[in-house]
């Protein structure tokens, strides 16, 4: 179901994909599924430049927008990102602000150009606790690119994984207890239902650069039997070549599910 098949893009894009020195050497048959990526520096990288945190941010975003194009070109078939977590609240009021301030800025600049794209938006997380500004103009783009058939691009704002799973377990006792299902029809095809990501496949790569290596609370469901990687570079130096070595790199793995065959 979620395997993609290149041959079927238009002759003039593969051509173009095929002449772009980026893409060479790369194995479209084992490109992953759903790639996961904590976009993790933004404020180290500006501090390290004397710059107000704030600044990072700016360049992150920049920075996301040209790994989405690579999305696009290769035709990965899901791109989740973690733009702001649960946790993200406790950072100073003033950061908040503008990094609600910055989404929204983004999103109205960029809405024309991911429809054009045929990006499917999606948002994963508490989205109603967001500003009104930033809450309406998420549900118009989703609205407006629902029909598109590219990458499913997944924003986690306002999400954390253990929220998530919390939110999917009321869920079910809720049904539960109306009578709607018994304890023994819970199964995991069940709960994956009631995530954020209902509908999306696995998660089988995870990116996270400026040299943390660990998931903070990010799809800890969905990141079950993924693989990792991680790099010292900062989000906004995460240039579309260092996306390519990280998708080369997954290339090469063995993923054997906890068998012996590599899948």
């Amino acid at each position: 179901m979620w395997k993609r098949i290149f041959k079927d893009s238009a002759p003039s894009e593969a051509k173009a994909i095929s002449e772009n020195p980026l893409y060479q050497d790369i194995d479209r048959e084992r490109l992953p599924v759903h790639t996961a990526i904590i976009m993790d520096g933004n404020g180290r990288w500006a501090e390290g430049r004397g710059l107000l945190r704030t600044a990072g941010h700016t360049a992150g975003v920049d920075a996301l927008k040209q790994i989405l194009k690579v999305a696009i070109d290769l035709e990965l078939p899901a791109l989740t990102v973690y733009a702001f977590s649960t946790e993200n609240w406790k950072r100073p009021h003033s950061e908040v602000d503008f990094l609600m301030r910055l989404f929204v800025d983004y999103l109205s600049k960029e809405i024309d150009e991911m429809d054009e794209d045929n990006v499917r938006l999606r948002f994963l997380g508490r989205i109603d606790e967001l500003s009104p500004a930033l809450k309406d103009l998420a549900r118009t783009a989703v609205e407006r690119m629902a029909d598109n058939t590219g990458v499913r691009f997944n924003v986690a704002m306002n999400y954390g994984g253990q929220d998530e799973i919390l939110r999917a377990t009321r869920e079910i006792a809720r049904r539960a207890q109306a009578g709607e299902l018994s304890p023994e029809n819970v199964d995991g095809q069940l709960l994956e239902s009631c995530l954020d990501t209902a509908g999306l496949p696995p998660v089988d790569f995870v990116i996270r650069t400026s040299g943390d290596m660990r998931l903070s609370n990010y799809l800890l469901w969905q990141a079950a039997y993924a693989e990792f990687w991680f790099t010292d570079t900062n989000w906004p130096d995460f240039t579309p070549a260092c996306f390519i070595e990280a998708l080369k790199d997954f290339g090469k793995r063995k993923r054997r599910f906890g068998g012996l065959k590599n899948i």
